[in-house]
């Protein structure tokens, strides 16, 4: 895809203005109290599945900025009972290891934030001022609907590289029997967790599964309130001249809609295909970060 049509999907995705000229939320707008309350039709069995992954704490091809987790203190509480044992997290969560939410402002293209905020006016060394994660202060709680690529194409996972189009996906869902409803939540399953556990981690950065633009169109079209994937929901190399990462471009700038990235799907293929449906209650909690423009995150499906 050249940058002239790439700028032509920008626009045809794009929600600037809206929700109003101020809008920090973009496609959470599509979630109210009624939707949120509809979601939780689709708690059935009480089954609940994590769509993370274990904190990686050790350096890999994929994991360049390891997660930090020490003790620091086994001690008496006053001299007496109880002991209490307190550790230490720390972590730089963008990337490719950590299971995390982007906001708004992490993403700028061209110079602007979603609804053509100016990235530099925006976010400086005390963090961001629009779009950040405090926008999800209260959470996510919406329908979840899980798009299984490989599954519907029979294989274990898509090869790093493959890009998966609009009909990919309204063919994996038709495969599985799933009805997409406006204010869903979103995650799609390339298998990229089960093909490291088989065969290994490599870089993503450089080559991984994921969507094709024009999936973007579609996920627009369909009013869909979070994407997430089990890679970062871009495909590498990326196939659109001077741009890097064009789905994290359209979803957080164009479109104002949060990513999930590097979920672990593989639990919840299993727990959905066992139960024979792919649609579930979805609940986030990111953590408060004041100008934070993101958060790790442990979401959770129930079934």
């Amino acid at each position: 895809m050249d940058a002239t049509t790439f700028d032509a999907l920008f626009e045809r995705v794009s929600n600037w203005g809206r929700w109003g000229a101020n809008d920090q939320r973009g496609t959470l707008n599509l979630l109210d109290d009624g939707r949120r309350l509809e979601a939780t039709a689709a708690a059935r069995s009480g089954q609940v599945v994590s769509l993370a992954h274990d904190l990686d704490t050790v350096s890999g091809p994929d994991n360049g900025r390891p997660a930090l987790h020490y003790m620091t203190q086994q001690a008496d509480v006053g001299g007496g009972e109880p002991r209490v044992n307190t550790d230490f997290v720390g972590f730089d969560f963008h990337g490719k290891s950590v299971t995390h939410l982007d906001a708004l402002c992490h993403c700028s293209f061209r110079g602007r934030l979603y609804n053509g905020v100016g990235s530099a006016d925006s976010v400086d060394s005390r963090g961001g001022h629009f779009g950040t994660v405090d926008q999800l202060r209260d959470g996510v709680v919406a329908r979840g609907v899980l798009i299984d690529l490989p599954r519907a194409a029979g294989v274990g996972w898509l090869e790093p590289g493959t890009a998966a189009g609009p009909d990919d996906l309204v063919a994996a869902l038709a495969a599985q029997g799933t009805e997409r409803r406006p204010g869903d939540v979103v995650l799609v399953r390339t298998g990229h967790r089960r093909r490291r556990a088989e065969l290994g981690a490599w870089d993503p950065s450089n080559l991984s599964a994921g969507l094709a633009p024009e999936a973007m169109a579609w996920l627009h079209a369909t009013d869909t309130v979070v994407l997430g994937s089990d890679g970062d929901s871009d495909a590498r190399p990326s196939g659109v001249d001077g741009v890097e990462s064009p789905i994290h471009a359209l979803a957080l700038t164009a479109m104002g809609m949060p990513l999930i990235d590097n979920l672990n799907l593989e639990d919840a293929a299993v727990a959905c295909s066992a139960a024979g449906r792919w649609d579930f209650l979805f609940v986030l909690a990111p953590l408060r970060i004041p100008g934070g423009t993101g958060s790790p995150v442990n979401p959770l499906a129930i079934l």
